[in-house]
């Protein structure tokens, strides 16, 4: 550690850990509105529903997997005194965001794992409102990311 007890801040591990964090959250969100309240769809609908089932007990584990270890990577930093703020900050904002696009149009358009939703004459206004969240997500993590790459030499 350098003189005076503090260590070099880290951005990239800092937007790292909190991207991880996002990617988490924002897979938590999915998973708990839009598979168990709403009931729209499972991770993977494209067999019984008991394997539907387990896809979505699957998708639980790696987000509480991805959770446990982001928030034991930020809390490092943290302590370690090597937490960039400003960069998790847009981390978590592109981990969110890059999900929430992935999910829609990797998941739902290219792989057809699933869909939005089902049984509606129209997908499009929800596929709208789906990838233009995560762009919205992505685009503030991305303001974020740029104001935090302009303050590094005031975090020292």
């Amino acid at each position: 550690m350098p003189a005076g007890g503090r260590s070099e801040v880290r951005p990239g591990r800092s937007l790292g850990a909190a991207a991880l964090i996002g990617v988490a959250l924002m897979a938590a969100v999915d998973e708990i509105v839009f598979h168990q309240l709403l009931g729209w769809h499972h991770f993977y609908d494209r067999s019984t529903p008991a394997i539907g089932l387990l896809t979505d007990g699957l998708l639980h584990t790696a987000e509480l997997l991805g959770l446990v270890i982001g928030f034991v990577w930020w809390a490092d930093l943290r302590r370690g005194r090597a937490l960039s703020a400003a960069h998790a900050w847009a981390g978590l904002f592109l981990g969110l965001g890059g999900f929430q696009l992935f999910d829609g149009l990797i998941d739902h358009k290219v792989l057809r794992v699933h869909q939005v939703r089902y049984d509606i004459p129209d997908l499009l206004p929800y596929d709208l409102a789906w990838n233009g969240a995560g762009l919205m997500l992505l685009a503030i993590g991305a303001v974020l990311a740029v104001r935090a790459r302009r303050s590094v030499g005031r975090e020292r």
